[in-house]
């Protein structure tokens, strides 16, 4: 039995520059508009048979306007980054510079008194892991970037270290097929099936 996961990040709350670490910004004005130019290829993911989001206000709100009704998930919230939180690596790298470095090298490292990378990518992948199955199911989760980028990792059975070569755009969809342990990237066509990874 095999079912899909289509991945939808979540609309931006800031400039690119200026993510913070648990980013729990609503989304502005420029987020919203930027739903609304997409919505017309984003919306028929709402047929999907399961709706789910990330608990960030900007996923809450981009599944919303898009009419999906999404159910929040602990498990989609992002990396605990303990005492970084609310900051921009930028920040944290004025602050620890030795600690960053270490973060960046080790999956397993936790300098921030946090979740470790290979413990953020095993538990996104558990709830990856954990939908129920039925053959053909649909499902759609509204995320953050991070939160993408990790499943991917985990479906894919990359390296850690691929974490931080993955780029996933706001608004943009990637779609996983398969079931427990057996995952495989989809790439599909037409603009609200495109996978951008």
């Amino acid at each position: 039995m095999a079912l899909r996961v289509t991945f939808v990040a979540a609309a931006r709350s800031s400039a690119l520059l200026a993510e913070r670490f648990e980013d729990d910004r609503p989304l502005d004005q420029a987020g919203w508009d930027e739903v609304q130019r997409v919505a017309r290829d984003l919306v028929p993911l709402a047929a999907a048979e399961l709706r789910y989001c990330s608990p960030t206000p900007r996923s809450r709100a981009t599944g919303d306007a898009l009419g999906y009704a999404p159910l929040a998930q602990l498990a989609l919230r992002d990396c605990d980054m303990g005492r970084w939180r609310g900051l921009t690596l930028g920040e944290a790298m004025a602050r620890e510079p030795e600690a960053v470095d270490a973060w960046l090298a080790d999956p397993r490292s936790t300098p921030h008194g946090g979740e470790s990378l290979l413990a953020f990518i095993s538990r996104v992948g558990g709830w990856l892991d954990t939908r129920p199955v039925e053959d053909g199911c649909r499902i759609v989760a509204v995320a953050e970037p991070s939160v993408i980028r990790a499943a991917l990792v985990y479906a894919l059975k990359a390296p850690p270290s691929t974490f931080w070569s993955l780029d996933v755009c706001s608004l943009s969809t990637t779609t996983v097929a398969g079931r427990a342990g057996r995952w495989n990237l989809r790439f599909e066509s037409g603009p609200a099936q495109a996978s951008r990874v």
